[in-house]
């Protein structure tokens, strides 16, 4: 049985650095915590990594978010130090979604039906709720779940408004505050 977890963005520069915010901090025991545990289950653990190059500011991206952050191999690029003792295999994104997750799986899981995905990481709104958006299309009968108190959106509000959108997308919400 095929299991998925999927860690986004755990990145110095999203927790802690240029784009980081309290918010971001606050889930980083849990996500330590809850991929451990998942990891413990049987779950194979794939790391996304926003990545830049030092042209960011001229990309369409920088003109909407001009501040530079996560620029391949730089300290701001890597993931947090709380979470590299997970085995798991990292990839480079280029953008909000990774669009390679299909070839992604079949490697990895040699062509296994991918049973069930779990997602975690930063930003809820934007780099979340974009590869459970384009897991959900990829796989229409999987079970995705997103672990609430393991996201932290770019506010609170976008973190919330981004899980009713998951929701509505048949993706599970666990994990929420009541």
């Amino acid at each position: 049985m095929a299991k998925a977890l999927i860690i986004v963005d755990m990145q110095n520069d999203f927790i802690r650095g240029a784009l980081g915010s309290k918010e971001a901090v606050a889930i980083v025991d849990n996500v330590k915590e809850r991929a451990e545990k998942l990891i413990a289950e049987g779950y194979i653990a794939f790391f996304t990594r926003d990545t830049h190059d030092e042209h960011y500011m001229e990309t369409l991206e920088g003109k909407y978010l001009p501040v530079k952050h996560c620029i391949d191999n730089s300290d701001g690029w890597q993931i947090i130090p709380e979470l590299r003792n997970i085995a798991g295999f990292y990839l480079r994104k280029y953008t909000f979604g990774y669009n390679a997750w299909d070839k992604m799986f079949n490697m990895v899981f040699r062509n296994d039906e991918v049973e069930e995905i779990e997602l975690m990481g930063v930003c809820t709104d934007i780099c979340v709720v974009s590869n459970a958006l384009v897991l959900r299309m990829l796989y229409p009968n999987t079970e995705i779940t997103v672990h609430a108190n393991c996201c932290a959106g770019v506010t609170p509000e976008k973190h919330k408004a981004a899980l009713e959108t998951m929701k509505s997308c048949q993706i599970d919400v666990c994990g929420e505050d009541k």
